[in-house]
């Protein structure tokens, strides 16, 4: 309902009309922010990759902080990097962005509608910060994230994992569509 009111200014009353159904289920289908996949189902535009180091073997409770920092930082990152620190506001439904006239990016997409989180997994130090260094070459956004190392890695701060900001599939795909889902 909100992604209908947002994107196209329909409302409510409108969207819950029995007769609207179909016309509301082709505008979906030809949105330009979802598109059609095999089966007939829908998939985000826009992915957001993270990638986590499975060699240091931690514990589940560990690896969804440090997605969570890596998520946090990947998209506080890309808000800068886009000019849009001042751009967002919190609402009861979490943070928006506000309307604005600059362009539409997956990093817009994510706030507005969405974006597939996608956890893949590298075994070494050496492979996470090789592809964190291809995407800084790329212009890509890599919030590599070093544990401080207080209750695992006895003591000694360790690159655990990274997240990329939010971006179109096929550029993510490019950047990390050779390692395997974590």
């Amino acid at each position: 309902q909100a992604f209908l009111e947002k994107k196209f200014g329909i409302s409510k009353k409108f969207i819950y009309h029995p007769i609207n159904i179909v016309f509301l289920l082709q505008l979906l289908w030809n949105c330009d922010i979802i598109k059609s996949k095999k089966g007939g189902g829908f998939v985000y535009k826009s992915k957001m990759m993270i990638v986590m180091r499975r060699d240091l073997k931690m514990r589940k409770g560990k690896i969804a902080a440090q997605a969570g920092h890596a998520c946090i930082d990947a998209i506080l990152m890309a808000l800068n990097k886009e000019g849009r620190m001042n751009d967002f506001e919190m609402t009861p439904d979490g943070f928006n962005l506000k309307s604005t006239d600059k362009t539409i990016t997956p990093l817009s997409d994510w706030f507005l509608y969405g974006c597939a989180k996608v956890c893949v997994y590298v075994d070494s130090e050496e492979e996470l910060l090789a592809i964190a260094q291809k995407a800084r070459e790329m212009g890509v956004i890599a919030a590599v994230i070093t544990d401080a190392g207080m209750t695992e890695f006895h003591g000694v701060p360790t690159k655990t994992c990274l997240a990329l900001e939010p971006l179109l599939a096929e550029v993510a795909e490019e950047l990390t569509g050779d390692l395997p889902l974590y």
